[in-house]
C-alpha cells in the first residue's frame, strides 16, 4: 500500500500552525447569477459532487504520526466518511451588504482554523450581497495547495465557458483502507535512522548558504535580507483575529507601465504595494527612515514539476520595497533592481540546497519550536524577519465560470507568519489584477485604508509612463 507521507516543508505549515498562526490559504470570488438560472447553492454542491474525484486531496484527511507522538511526518489517508455536505456552508453577510459588511465577515471566516478531523478545506456560499451577487470563500490548507497549483486546480472546478457540456457521471467513490499501524511504524523507524545524517547535510548547507549570501549581498546595494527589516506599525505580536479587503486594477494598464519602464508585472504589483504602504505609513507618521522588506514567494513549480502536485513548492525571496524613495517611478526602478537581485541570490541558494529544515529535525522538535516562539513573544522583541508578504499568482487568461455564472473577481488570501501583520496578494485574470489583503486587527487597525490607496498608487505610476512615451 502507498504511504501518502506529508513533505517536510508542507508538515510544517502543520506543525507550527497556533490559533493566532492559521496556515490555510483562503480565496473570495465574486460571482455575478445575472443571465442564468442555474446558479444555486445547490447548483455548487453538485458540481463539487461531479468533479472532486479530479482533486483526489480534496477526500484526504490528516493522521498523525505513530502512536500520536508525532515521532514521523503526518500522512495523508482517504476519508471514509468523506461527504462534501460537511465542507460547503451558506451563509449570509450582514446589512448593508456592501463591501465593508462583505470584508468583515470573511474575515471572521478565515480566521478559524480548518477542522483536522476532516480533509482540510472548506467553502461558504455568500448571500446577501446588495449588488446582487454572490460570494464563494474557499478555505485550503496550505499543506495541501500552494498559489500556482491552486489556480490550476480551479480551471476543474470551474468552467471557461457558461454552458459546458455535461459533466458525466462520477466514478463511485472507494476509498483506500489506512496504511497499517505496523507498516507505518517500520516507516517512521527508517526515516528516524536518517535524522542523523541529514542533520549533517542541513549543516554543511547553512554554511555554504550562508557564505553565498554574504558574497551576493557585498556585491548589491539593492539586495535585501531576512532580519533587517525596519520595525513598523505592521510587526509585532499576532493575534487569531483576521480581517480582510480587496482592491482591483486594470492588467492592460500595469502591462502599459511595465513597457514604458521595461520591468516585469511582478515589479508593478510591488511597486503599487509599496506606493500604497508608504502613504499609509506616511499619514499615520510612521514610515521608517529604511526601506520595508516584502517577502515573496517564488514558484518551483516551473521546472518541469506537476503544476497540479500536493503540497506547497515555493521559496522565500527577499526584496527592497524602496519605501524611502519619494518618486513613484524611481520607486519602481528600485524594486525591480532588488527583484533581479533577489532572483540570482535565490538561485545560488538554491544550486547549494541539500536538505530542508522540516526534512532534517524531528517533527516534535519544530512543533516545540514554535510553541516556544509564540509563548515566548518573540514577535514583539526580535527584529521582523520582514515587513510582510507580497505573492503574485498569475491566474487565467480568460474569464471562469461556475454553474453557468460568471466569476467577477477573484481575491485571494494568503496566511500571516509570525511577527508580520498583512499579507497581499494578488491573482491576474483575464482583464485585471485582484489584490486580496489580509491583515491582524492589532496592528492594521483598518486594512481598507491600505487597500484604498492601491488604485490612486496606479494612477501615479501611469503619469509616470505617460511622460516616459511622450518622451
Amino acid at each position: 500500500m502507498n504511504v501518502r507521507q506529508i513533505a517536510g516543508p508542507d508538515a510544517a505549515f502543520l506543525y507550527g500552525e497556533r490559533p493566532e498562526w492559521p496556515f490555510h490559504v483562503s480565496a473570495l470570488m465574486l460571482i455575478d447569477p445575472t443571465g442564468t438560472d442555474r446558479f444555486s447553492f445547490d447548483a455548487v454542491v453538485d458540481l463539487l459532487e461531479r468533479r472532486l474525484h479530479k482533486v483526489p486531496q480534496f477526500r484526504w484527511k490528516l493522521v498523525e504520526g505513530p502512536l500520536h507522538m508525532r515521532l514521523d511526518r503526518p500522512i495523508w489517508v482517504d476519508d471514509p466518511e468523506f461527504d462534501v455536505h460537511h465542507h460547503i456552508t451558506k451563509i449570509a453577510v450582514p446589512g448593508p451588504g456592501d463591501d465593508r459588511a462583505l470584508g468583515e465577515l470573511v474575515g471572521r471566516l478565515v480566521s478559524i482554523k480548518l477542522d483536522r478531523t476532516r480533509p482540510l478545506w472548506e467553502m461558504w456560499f455568500i448571500e446577501g450581497l446588495a449588488d446582487g451577487r454572490c460570494g464563494l470563500l474557499a478555505k485550503i490548507h496550505h499543506s495541501i495547495i500552494d498559489g500556482q497549483s491552486g489556480m490550476e486546480l480551479a480551471t476543474l472546478l470551474y468552467d471557461s465557458e457558461a454552458d459546458p457540456e455535461p459533466d458525466p457521471e462520477p466514478p463511485p467513490y472507494e476509498p483506500e483502507p489506512q496504511p497499517a499501524m505496523a507498516e507505518r511504524l517500520v516507516v517512521g523507524a527508517a526515516n528516524a535512522t536518517l535524522w542523523p545524517l541529514r542533520a549533517s547535510r542541513l549543516t554543511r548547507q547553512i554554511v555554504r548558504q550562508g557564505a553565498t549570501m554574504g558574497r551576493h549581498l557585498l556585491g548589491s546595494s539593492v539586495a535585501a535580507q531576512p532580519f533587517q527589516a525596519p520595525r513598523t506599525p505592521l510587526n509585532g505580536r499576532l493575534t487569531s483575529e483576521r480581517s480582510f479587503a480587496d482592491a482591483e486594477v486594470s492588467l492592460a494598464e500595469v502591462k502599459r507601465v511595465k513597457d514604458a519602464f521595461g520591468v516585469k508585472v511582478n515589479d508593478g504589483v510591488l511597486a503599487l504595494s509599496a506606493s500604497a504602504l508608504r502613504s499609509y505609513l506616511l499619514e499615520h507618521d510612521a514610515l521608517p527612515s529604511t526601506p520595508l522588506v516584502a517577502q515573496v514567494p517564488v514558484s518551483l513549480r516551473n521546472n518541469g514539476g506537476d503544476a497540479r502536485a500536493v503540497g506547497t513548492q515555493v521559496a522565500a525571496m527577499f526584496c527592497s520595497l524602496a519605501t524611502n524613495v519619494g518618486r513613484a517611478d524611481n520607486r519602481l526602478k528600485v524594486i525591480h533592481r532588488s527583484t533581479d537581485s533577489g532572483k540570482e541570490m535565490r538561485r545560488q541558494l538554491t544550486d547549494a540546497h541539500e536538505e530542508s529544515l522540516t526534512d532534517a529535525l524531528p517533527p516534535a522538535l519544530l512543533a516545540i519550536a514554535a510553541r516556544a516562539w509564540s509563548l515566548a513573544g518573540l514577535d514583539d522583541r526580535s527584529p521582523p524577519v520582514f515587513n510582510l508578504i507580497i505573492s503574485n499568482v498569475a491566474g487565467p487568461p480568460f474569464d471562469l465560470y461556475m454553474a453557468g455564472a460568471r466569476i467577477d473577481a477573484m481575491y485571494p488570501m494568503g496566511p500571516l507568519l509570525a511577527g508580520s501583520g498583512l499579507n497581499i496578494t494578488v491573482v491576474s485574470t483575464a482583464d485585471s489584477l485582484d489584490f486580496g489583503l489580509q491583515a491582524c486587527p492589532a496592528l492594521v487597525p483598518d486594512v481598507w485604508d491600505i487597500a484604498d490607496r492601491i488604485g490612486p498608487a496606479l494612477d501615479e505610476l501611469s503619469e509616470a509612463a505617460d511622460a516616459v512615451e511622450s518622451a
